[in-house]
């Protein structure tokens, strides 16, 4: 019962304050790629601080995100980590599908923020058009985040990598960090979410130009680190064990 309250008054602050705040980004946006990089920043923070005050959910990192530029590849259970990630990563560009840039205003908005498009039709127009985009991030400096597996997955999960990863790793040519993540346990799509820790683990980072099958093998087997060594239990879970007297670890 406590869990649903947090919950409802979690989601009720949340999406009444994002409202303001996304209908001001394209305003952002007009005054540059700095601006609407703030202007995110703010929305991810606010979305750090009422998840953590009121959810009782905190961020845990194993390992260290490096310096430098890089193809960072996500495991992907929540919205929690979009939002985190982008605070933990230093504002990267984004990986987005073709659809959502042709939303009006909000595609306008992202491009400016910093995205490279994915084409699911895997073309050769569209593989040239990324390979362009990539070259444009690269000058730039972005690194760059992408949820490979192609959008959020239930805990216990391990689908294969979307087809058009490969073509990312091999148009942007840059160095690729895994990271795995556990958000689905405690903010599951539907229901009641539950206060505990994410653990976001950096893995070993994966150099460019590696064959596809090797890419992928590697950076599959690195993002659902955490879902083979299966997850913790929930506070609540524990603190029932020591009430009947069982142990926990």
């Amino acid at each position: 019962m406590i869990d649903a309250v947090r919950t409802f008054v979690f989601r009720t602050f949340f999406y009444i304050g994002s409202v303001p705040i996304v209908l001001g980004a394209p305003i952002a946006a007009l005054f540059g790629q700095r601006s609407v990089i703030s202007y995110a920043n703010i929305w991810a923070r606010y979305h750090r601080l009422l998840i953590r005050l009121v959810l009782g959910i905190t961020p845990r990192v194993e390992g260290a995100v490096p310096k430098g530029q890089y193809l960072f590849v996500s495991k992907h259970q929540a919205m929690y980590e979009t939002l985190e990630l982008q605070l933990l990563l230093n504002s990267p560009a984004m990986v987005l599908k073709r659809e959502l840039m042709k939303v009006p205003v909000w595609g306008w908005t992202t491009q400016q923020y910093g995205s490279l498009v994915v084409d699911r039709e895997a073309s050769s127009k569209a593989l040239r058009q990324m390979m362009k985009e990539g070259a444009a991030l690269r000058a730039e400096g972005r690194s760059v985040v992408v949820y490979a597996e192609g959008t959020r997955v239930p805990v216990g999960e391990q689908p294969p990598l979307r087809s058009g990863f490969a073509g990312l790793y091999k148009a942007l040519d840059l160095p690729v960090v895994p990271i795995a993540v556990n958000s689905g346990r405690l903010l599951p799509k539907k229901g009641a979410m539950h206060p505990g820790v994410v653990t976001f683990r950096i893995g070993e980072t994966i150099p460019p130009g590696l064959p596809r099958r090797e890419a992928e093998a590697r950076v599959h087997a690195a993002i659902n680190a955490l879902e083979r060594e299966g997850n913790p239990p929930l506070q609540g879970e524990v603190a029932a064990r020591r009430a009947d007297g069982g142990v926990s670890r």
